[in-house]
């Protein structure tokens, strides 16, 4: 898929740098939010090729976690442990509270998901290590 076509595709937008999670990620990523209320917030994420964020974990005491809805592009979703998940448009992907794990665009494609925080109880992001190059080419 071209820049173009992926722009096209879209639909929720690029969104500006994601500048204040930029530490957390290998490549560059863009952030749209879509809404935020008191206890809910859901963002369109952009990657660009090859990029994806660290091994990341969403604790929460009850409830919780996250929700992906794959709207653009390709991308991988992976839980430690288990085989990464090829993720294409309409792949959901409901990731459990306290499941350590990482998501992000494929080697050759732009990738966007609706990232959506599950409200829970003494929510917070753990940010672990990158996912290594070697780790991330053998996909």
């Amino acid at each position: 898929m071209t820049k173009e076509q992926f722009d096209a595709a879209n639909v929720f937008g690029k969104g500006e740098p994601n500048v204040n999670f930029a530490q957390y990620f290998i490549g560059e990523s863009y952030l749209n939010p879509l809404a935020k209320t008191d206890n809910l917030f859901l963002a369109n994420v952009t990657f660009e090729p090859a990029c994806r964020n660290n091994w990341h974990i969403h604790h929460a005491e009850k409830n919780g976690g996250q929700l992906l809805i794959c709207t653009a592009g390709e991308g991988w979703y992976q839980e430690e442990g288990k085989a990464a998940v090829s993720l294409q448009p309409g792949t959901v992907i409901v990731i459990p509270p306290n499941v350590k794990h990482w998501h992000g665009a494929k080697k050759d494609s732009w990738f966007s998901h609706i990232a959506i925080e599950v409200p829970g109880e003494k929510t917070s992001t753990e940010w672990c290590e990158p996912v290594s190059d070697d780790a991330y080419h053998q996909l």
